[in-house]
């Protein structure tokens, strides 16, 4: 059989296109929800690229020091009203340091997405490795590769990540770091889906020919089981980065990820927790910076998860045409008949005349 009519029997869900994109975007489109939480990443991500910029026309940085900011007297606390709120600083400046709030913020952004996004990428490029393979491979690979998989899923992530962080010399890049123990200790869900994906799809006459029409293992896994992988590996990814960024907080938060001085909202939560009476804007600013990140992405990656599965984007679609088909029924049970309006208007004229 020919490499073409292969091709031609691929589902069209199993494969990436402009009538799938198009899709994917009307579905998407639907949710204002995930609609207003892209718009908010979209700012996010803006913000964490675009950080040497706005602290460039803010004219600071995130290390420099400025004691002159700092009233010693009352045991570091920022001079003027909102910690120092000015021209110069705009969200006013640390206790005791007197560095500028708001490039910490920012470039707490760029950490914390950064961060993130590696650590999503590391865990689904082990996940669909260690799946496909587990799924493709005769039964001592694939119990071989699942046990250790069992492992990972329950192996608790946290104590992993600070054994593994205590004991990495300091000289090692720390965002990095984070990304990749991150990523090693919490791949094993995705790679559970991935398995049990590649083990239905394998079965799928499009597999079956292109088997029998002599591709070999890696190739029939490349061009025509990771297709098929792409929609439920997207929407477990999107609900993995802001899973990741609370992780990268609290371990910044232990004081065990990302150190001094590279700024990161969960570190300056470290340091705000003795200040929130004295500096509450310490505390708020980056704990506020870290909601909002986290709630976006979770409600951007359900709408992604949600215009990705054909059976919640029908019950989307269910649901829109039910509130206008209600919105209709309203609107005419306000109309008056047309057998109503006469005798009213004839008894109107007949009061009139009386």
């Amino acid at each position: 059989m020919s490499e073409a009519l292969v091709a031609t029997e691929v589902p069209e869900a199993s494969v990436p296109g402009a009538s799938g994109a198009r899709q994917f975007w009307r579905r998407l489109r639907a949710q204002r929800a995930a609609m207003v939480a892209a718009v908010v990443v979209a700012l996010l991500v803006l913000v964490a690229l675009g950080a040497p910029l706005l602290t460039a026309l803010e004219g600071q940085d995130p290390t420099t020091y400025h004691p002159s900011l700092i009233d010693s007297a009352r045991g570091g606390v920022p001079i003027g009203s909102f910690g120092g709120v000015s021209g110069d600083h705009w969200l006013g400046v640390e206790p005791q340091t007197g560095r500028d709030l708001f490039a910490r913020l920012v470039y707490g952004a760029r950490v914390s997405l950064g961060v993130a996004l590696a650590a999503t990428a590391v865990q689904v490029f082990l996940g669909v490795v260690v799946g496909v393979a587990a799924a493709l491979g005769n039964r001592w690979v694939d119990q071989l590769l699942s046990r250790i998989t069992d492992i990972i899923v329950a192996m608790p992530l946290m104590i992993m990540a600070l054994a593994l962080l205590a004991i990495v010399p300091s000289s090692f890049p720390r965002p990095v770091l984070v990304a990749l123990i991150i990523g090693f200790v919490a791949w094993g869900t995705i790679g559970k889906i991935a398995r049990a994906q590649t083990l239905t799809l394998k079965e799928l006459d499009y597999v079956a020919a292109a088997r029998l029409s002599g591709w070999g293992t890696l190739r029939i896994a490349r061009r025509e089981l990771l297709p098929g992988l792409a929609a439920p590996v997207i929407t477990y990814a999107a609900l993995m980065v802001p899973a990741n960024i609370a992780i990268e907080a609290s371990l910044s938060f232990l004081g065990v990820g990302v150190k001094p001085p590279t700024p990161s909202w969960g570190q300056m939560l470290t340091s705000a927790d003795v200040w929130y009476q004295a500096a509450p804007q310490y505390l708020l600013l980056p704990a506020a910076a870290l909601f909002v990140t986290v709630l976006a992405l979770t409600v951007l990656g359900d709408g992604v998860r949600t215009a990705l599965d054909p059976r919640a984007a029908s019950r989307l679609r269910v649901g829109t045409g039910r509130r206008q088909e209600s919105k209709a029924d309203t609107s005419e049970a306000r109309k008056p008949e047309a057998g109503e309006s006469e005798p009213r208007k004839s008894e109107a004229a007949k009061e009139g005349t009386a």
